[in-house]
């Protein structure tokens, strides 16, 4: 390797580590949002992830992109989510806040794809790659160490360095969902996969790297196992039958794989016995032994479905599943105020309709197919391995979207992103059989591609400031202003004014008062507190047709909060006179529509 490769290789370990590891081991936070922070990193650190991997390949012979089916079928399916975004925006009246913040995410994962689809086939992409999977192994490492914490040492948990259990008897590390520690603990196994097989081509470090694989892989199995994730227990088959399916991995790579399952098994029985015996919380028994084993996915599914048959066209808007489902009449609804369905078709399906929805869907799973199609037609040795690691990754994503929605998160949406890349490089980068460029394709200019990562960098940094806007309404400083002022000051946020408007409409005596909120707090999350504020808010102005509506959809989530805001009806029940507007039963002929 020469100086300038191992130059680079250096630089891009740390912009790696900056991406992958800082994103996942970060615990402090502040209100309202327990992950913005996590986020906000996963921005900065991938921005100058790209960065340097455009600075390097600039001395080089420039990256080709001669986009081939699977990237060009991504690429699109990217660029119609964000159309959907714009159309929400115009047409369902999804704030602009919110719409500043998808389609930022979406931009930022097709400038990933581009730069790993144009680098991939280049030296910088291999560097880039390996950096990639190193900070994914180190991710996994301090990840299961701080479970192991959480676990057996709860003592030592602050919130600021390592997060609090929220799941009496599960583990998230400090990416706080058991589901999200679970999935980077595979994607973690399946980086230290393509980094055993790697060494096997580098005897020099293969036999430290065989012994610390042999390690590493039970240590991110068991961390699995404290998270008591069902989804994580299907993506550790899905290991066994990656080891089953490649026969181009190595003998004793394989076996590990194979053993996963194993180890997966023995490590929920020990746990569960020692559980049983008292010795601290595992809730891995309740969670298979469970009323309703789908979590009231089932449920959330079956109304999901309701609502695409009643809006099969046109759909109910990007990011506005929430409030239509929140105010459309569901008796028989999960009490828990769903913002997502669990589901990542179906979430297409509900929110852009189905003419939209389906070809977005048949977009990506076009992709997938080529990049599965590459990945078992690679041949043997390094660039093989990076093909199928890079698809087992993309997989592992997919099978975890259709039970939760890991990559509205930037710290998963980017490195899955950046996966898919380099799983579609054989197919859409123009190169020789020894993976030099070729004539044709499109040759990426490297000036606009670092201004866009710079712009990428500059954007997680401006959002990060913006926050602080709204921080100060929930986590007020010393000395701070006045609650309206801060409200005030929150409002001008570009990304989080949605979180002032749910203050300003929560925190007044009169909700009717700050009427104008009521325009975009509902698009966020309609909770219960926000949902007896906007009610009392409407019957206030007199519009006590809608505010009957809003409360008869509130009784059905039979949620303890709105205890308090029913209380009188019983009164009302057994006395004459006018009875309370939320004691009567909600106006036949409105729907989610009527509240926009």
């Amino acid at each position: 390797m020469s100086q300038a490769s191992r130059g680079s290789l250096e630089a891009l370990r740390v912009a790696a580590i900056l991406a992958v590891v800082v994103p996942s081991a970060l615990a402090y936070n502040v209100p309202p949002s327990a992950t913005f922070l996590n986020q906000a990193a996963a921005l900065v650190g991938w921005g100058v992830f790209l960065f340097l991997m455009v600075l390097a390949g600039w001395s080089n012979p420039r990256p080709r992109l001669n986009a081939g089916t699977g990237a060009n079928s991504l690429l699109a399916a990217f660029g119609l989510m964000l159309a959907g975004v714009l159309a929400s925006a115009l047409l369902a009246g999804l704030p602009g806040p919110l719409a500043l913040s998808s389609a930022g995410l979406l931009v930022a994962a097709a400038l990933v794809i581009c730069v790993a689809v144009a680098g991939a086939r280049t030296e910088i992409g291999a560097h880039a790659f390996r950096a990639f999977c190193e900070a994914l192994v180190w991710a996994g490492v301090v990840s299961a160490g701080i479970a192991l914490v959480q676990t057996f040492m709860p003592g030592w948990t602050d919130g600021t360095w390592i997060a609090n259990v929220s799941s009496p008897g599960r583990v998230g590390a400090n990416l706080r969902q058991p589901n999200h520690l679970a999935s980077l603990l595979v994607l973690s196994a399946i980086a230290l996969v393509w980094t055993r097989e790697r060494a096997s081509d580098a005897p020099g470090s293969a036999s430290v790297v065989r012994w610390a694989s042999g390690l590493l892989l039970p240590l991110f199995i068991f961390g699995i196992v404290l998270t008591a994730s069902r989804t994580g227990a299907i993506c550790v088959a899905l290991l066994a039958v990656w080891a089953a399916v490649d026969r181009r991995m190595s003998r004793t790579t394989r076996l590990l794989l194979w053993a996963a399952p194993v180890v997966f098994v023995l490590g929920w029985v020990g746990m569960d016995a020692w559980a049983r015996a008292g010795a601290h919380a595992f809730s891995g028994d309740s969670q298979l032994h469970r009323s309703d084993l789908s979590s009231s996915r089932f449920a959330i599914w079956g109304n999901t479905l309701s609502m695409i048959a009643a809006q099969p066209w046109t759909g109910v808007g990007w990011g506005e599943f929430n409030l239509a489902w929140t105010l459309s009449v569901f008796p028989g609804r999960p009490t828990a105020f769903f913002d997502h369905t669990h589901n990542l078709p179906l979430q297409l399906l509900v929110e852009l309709g189905l003419p939209l929805g389906l070809l977005i869907l048949g977009l990506l799973l076009c992709a997938l197919w080529c990049a599965c199609r590459v990945a078992v037609r690679a041949p043997a040795g390094p660039d093989g391995t990076r093909m199928r690691a890079a698809t087992m990754m993309v997989l592992t994503m997919a099978v975890h979207s259709q039970l939760e929605y890991p990559l509205w998160y930037a710290y998963f949406l980017l490195p899955t992103a950046f996966a898919f890349g380099m799983a579609l490089s054989r197919d859409a980068a123009a190169s020789d059989a020894e993976g030099r460029p070729m004539k044709g394709g499109r040759s990426l200019p490297p000036l606009p591609l670092a201004v866009a990562c710079c712009v990428l960098v500059a954007g997680g940094i401006a959002a990060t400031v913006d926050y602080t806007r709204v921080v100060a309404i929930f986590s007020p400083p010393a000395g701070a202003a006045s609650l309206p002022e801060r409200i005030a000051e929150g409002r001008r946020s570009w990304f989080f004014a949605h979180h002032a408007d749910y203050a300003a409409v929560t925190t007044v005596e009169h909700p009717s008062e700050a009427m104008a909120s009521f325009r975009s707090a509902p698009h966020y999350l309609l909770d219960a507190r926000l949902m007896q504020a906007w009610a009392r808010a409407l019957d206030e102005a007199g519009d006590v047709e809608r505010a009957r509506y809003v409360a008869a959809r509130l009784k059905e989530f039979r949620n303890d909060q709105a205890a308090d805001f029913f209380a009188p009806c019983e009164a009302a029940a057994s006395a004459s006179g006018v009875r309370p507007f939320q004691c009567v039963d909600g106006p036949a002929g409105l729907d989610y529509r009527n509240f926009r």
